[in-house]
């Protein structure tokens, strides 16, 4: 279980949704300085929510897709799908997972 959790964040490169949060954060800060819209906790909270599913709704999707196109490319082929680290299911639940949330 754990295995497949870790894979899961290597398949949407999560990593890089973390580097991608600060832009969504700053952009929230200049919508906050304007003296109509004030910070809530909500507000703060929501962004870093769907920030977080939506792209890893979109990276896990797109994973998906383009499953047979990495298995014959040799570049891609030992990616998490083709590789067989995670099943086309698995993927699937975390796709629709992330995109309820």
């Amino acid at each position: 279980m754990l295995a497949t959790v870790r894979h899961l964040l290597e398949l949407i490169r999560f990593s890089h949704t973390v580097f991608a949060l600060p832009f969504a954060l700053l952009s929230a800060a200049l919508a906050w300085s304007r003296p109509d819209t004030g910070f809530t906790w909500n507000s703060l909270i929501g962004i870093v929510l769907c920030m977080v599913c939506a792209r890893s709704a979109a990276m896990a999707f797109n994973r998906l897709v383009d499953f047979r196109f990495d298995a014959v490319n040799p570049r891609t082929a030992k990616r998490h799908l083709p590789a067989g680290l995670l099943s086309r299911p698995v993927v699937l639940a975390f796709t629709v997972l992330t995109s309820l949330g």
